[in-house]
């Protein structure tokens, strides 16, 4: 599976236009890191957003897609945690947490399928989401693995100095 067949079933998903797509997929491989590749996609919404978005896994991050804009990216390494719920309001949840934030998208479709291809990209990419939020912030050990893993994120490129600087104080606190 490439990036175009990956959102344009996506958008499909979400019901958006064929422009949106285009633009989705440019904006994607304009910022495709070495050795990235697709691994899943659904439709969602950001709790600011109306209308749907795309969200794409790869084996590198988690992407959020929204009218051709930039993706809002989340470093695989950085998740924590991972889970679904169900509101009569929102429909299916995903809720991702993350080192660089907590994450919350609605109305996911498939979103239990979803959440467990994230669980299983973010374990190959040397993380295990419920371990980590399982353990919390910490102390002693715990609290340098964490640091360590920031710091590898911030030198990889994968946060910006101003997220790094906000997930140390989370962890910190």
């Amino acid at each position: 599976m490439d990036w175009t067949d990956l959102i344009d079933t996506a958008f499909e998903a979400a019901g958006n236009s064929g422009k949106a797509k285009a633009e989705a997929v440019r904006a994607v491989e304009a910022t495709v890191i070495d050795g990235e590749k697709p691994v899943a996609s659904t439709a969602g919404r950001h709790p600011d957003h109306f209308r749907k978005g795309v969200l794409v896994l790869t084996t590198h991050r988690l992407l959020f897609l929204k009218d051709g804009k930039p993706p809002v990216p989340v470093p695989l390494a950085a998740v924590s945690d991972v889970s679904v719920t169900r509101t009569k309001l929102n429909g299916e949840v995903l809720l991702v947490v993350a080192m660089t934030g907590s994450h919350r998208f609605e109305d996911v479709v498939k979103a239990d399928f979803f959440a467990e291809q994230l669980r299983a990209a973010a374990r190959a990419a040397g993380n295990a989401p419920k371990a980590v939020a399982a353990a919390g912030p910490g102390t002693g050990e715990q609290l340098i693995t964490q640091l360590e893993r920031l710091a590898a994120l911030r030198a990889s490129g994968a946060l910006t100095e101003d997220e790094f600087t906000r997930a140390k104080q989370r962890l910190i606190g």
